[in-house]
């Protein structure tokens, strides 16, 4: 990601001269530049002003953002260096366009410079003091002011730095977007559930994945007339009672179960479930990957998946992670949602497939086993599993980064980890962590998800499985499923090796 962004700091500056120059001076390193206005008075501006004002007083600032980071995205996709020109700061009261800049420059994940009359060096000095103070706090680089003097040095610093954050609302357009590169047939089990054909609708709109409904045909058809669900009107749809289908995957079940004293007959009435149906469809190759849960329990989704798709090659359990972007930062959250009293064992299982979870989302692995105890300062039985983990780890992965036991701000805070594990090179730098038991994942995940209206957990994701299979929470929203769908499309794209 290579882009700047420029905010005006007062009335009359020169916004426009500047991105010009700017254009000029990378041209001439023969960068392919593009100015890029996401709300202004010009006729290229993507959103004009009082649209955009509009739009903040309906309450839909995230309508907002998600357009600009469209357009931006779209204009980096045939640049190498992305210009953005903020509000003019001409109309908007000045404080709400402090506060857009400030939103849309954080969304963006770019760096800001500030852009004066040079008329009052005073002024500008306070001025830059607290606009400095105000965007750093938000973890937003800001590389001071900029003037017709000074651009070069600060475009040369800005060519210089590397992506170091993420947000919420950029994790999610990566997350779709990586999505759509590779279409997945995704089934959908609880076709009839209205959150789920209301995400599948939005799925099909945004070409996310293919989506596969099962369920009474007759009723999933009569929601979707009633809802006016247009994208749905050719999406597949299956019965499991009248598919053509159901005698060839009730043999496979048969086949799969016979052991455990399944018989024909159990099998033909066990495919009428639609989580047993949709499982034995991505078994035989018929889906890519199955979201269940807004109407199944956590064990309705798990159980046929353990039955049927069954573990990957080496791995003795199933997990629950969660992709968890905060702070500018996206790391992965695990178990949080099916292993209640993993043993030493089940801990190295968790990690693997949490790697193999972190890779598949572009995250470079770097595994914290947390505990209440960093190092050899705690003893006890709880601390000892974790050890006995991190030893068997190390033993099994020695091409990976991994290392604990450390508590949770010895993970994640470089300060703090220099002084409790100073040898270590994971400590400080941990994206992938894992917790010691379930209560401690779940409690944690929850924590982080909600103390901060800035912070989004997608998951949990099922590690583990053959073939990606994800549980959603009864609880879920829209969004959420769309997401989750978003997951296991990238998932299924991973185990394909397409990414």
């Amino acid at each position: 990601m290579k882009g700047i962004y420029f905010i005006a700091a007062e009335r009359g500056a020169m916004l426009d001269s500047l991105a010009v120059k700017a254009k000029e001076f990378l041209e001439k390193q023969g960068k392919k530049v593009g100015i890029f206005t996401p709300i202004g008075r010009e006729e290229d501006s993507l959103l004009s002003l009082e649209k955009a004002k509009d739009m903040a007083a309906r309450g839909n600032k995230n309508k907002i953002i998600e357009a600009v980071i469209e357009g931006y995205k779209e204009m980096e996709k045939a640049c190498d260096f992305v210009v953005i020109k903020g509000t003019p700061f001409e109309s908007l009261n000045e404080l709400i366009e402090f506060r857009l800049n400030y939103v849309l420059a954080d969304n963006l994940c770019l760096p800001v410079a500030f852009v004066f009359k040079e008329e009052d060096k005073e002024t500008e000095a306070l001025s830059l003091y607290f606009l400095t103070k105000m965007y750093a706090d938000r973890s937003i680089e800001c590389l001071g002011s900029v003037s017709l003097k000074t651009l070069e040095s600060v475009l040369t610093f800005a060519l210089d730095l590397k992506e170091k954050k993420i947000t919420p609302k950029m994790f999610e357009y990566n997350l779709i977007a990586k999505a759509k590169a590779h279409p997945q047939r995704i089934v959908l089990p609880e076709g009839t559930c209205e959150r789920v054909l209301k995400a599948a609708n939005e799925i099909s709109y945004r070409k996310i994945a293919e989506p596969i409904l099962l369920g009474n045909k007759d009723e999933i058809v009569s929601k979707i007339r009633n809802l006016d669900l247009s994208f749905l009107r050719d999406v597949e749809i299956i019965e499991p009672n009248f598919s053509a289908k159901k005698e060839e995957y009730a043999q496979k079940l048969f086949e799969l179960r016979e052991k455990k004293g399944m018989t024909k007959e159990k099998a033909l009435e066990a495919v009428l479930d639609e989580n047993m149906f949709g499982t034995l469809m991505i078994y035989s190759g018929d889906a890519d990957g199955m979201v269940s849960g807004a109407e199944h329990t956590t064990a309705d989704t798990i159980r046929p998946a353990l039955q049927v798709v069954k573990t990957k090659e080496g791995v003795r359990l199933v997990s629950g992670a969660f992709l968890m972007c905060f702070k500018g930062t996206l790391k992965v959250f695990c178990d949080c949602a099916v292993n209640p009293n993993p043993t030493s064992e089940n801990l190295v299982d968790i990690a693997r497939g949490a790697a193999d979870t972190a890779l598949a989302f572009g995250i470079n692995p770097k595994i914290g086993f947390i505990s209440y105890s960093t190092g050899d300062s705690g003893k006890g039985p709880d601390v000892d599993v974790v050890k006995e983990a991190v030893a068997l780890f190390k033993e099994k992965f020695p091409e990976m980064k991994a290392d604990g036991p450390m508590q949770f701000d010895a993970a994640l805070v470089p300060k703090v980890a220099s002084l409790k594990m100073p040898k270590s090179d994971v400590a400080g730098q941990v994206n992938v962590l894992i917790f010691p038991d379930l209560n401690t994942g779940n409690t944690v995940y929850k924590a982080v998800q909600r103390a901060s209206d800035e912070s989004l957990a997608v998951g949990p994701i099922l590690q583990g499985l053959k073939k990606p299979v994800n549980d959603l929470s009864r609880g879920c929203t829209i969004p959420d499923i769309i997401n989750t769908v978003a997951v296991t499309a990238v998932s299924a794209q991973f185990d394909k090796g397409l990414i």
